[in-house]
């Protein structure tokens, strides 16, 4: 039996939608496999600006390196258009795979 953390980023548009049934097969693999997962909800992308102001809040960046895995929603949306660039939603993933460093080999 395994115990996991997931940091869950349920995002923006579609992606709180897709992560709760997500949510939903994770448990049911749990169940059968004898795992247990511990699902955390953090902000990245829109929500999260207009939560916090920023697309990638730092909370969110402690959960994540505090998780054994990360799922992440659909980030974005036409609401969040006319912001500069360092301050949209998908300036929170370019930021996220970086300090997760997710492009290194």
């Amino acid at each position: 039996m395994g115990k996991y953390n997931i940091a869950v980023l349920p995002g923006d548009g579609i992606g709180p939608e897709v992560i709760e049934q997500a949510a939903k097969v994770i448990e049911a693999v749990g169940e059968k496999y004898n795992h247990s997962f511990e699902l955390k909800e953090g902000l990245l992308g829109g929500c999260a600006i207009d939560a916090t102001g920023e697309p990638f809040p730092k909370e969110t960046l402690e959960l994540c390196k505090s998780s054994d895995a990360v799922l992440l929603g659909a980030v974005g949306g036409p609401k969040w258009d006319n912001l500069p660039g360092n301050k949209r939603p998908e300036a929170g993933l370019l930021g996220i795979r970086g300090a997760l460093d997710y492009m290194q080999t």
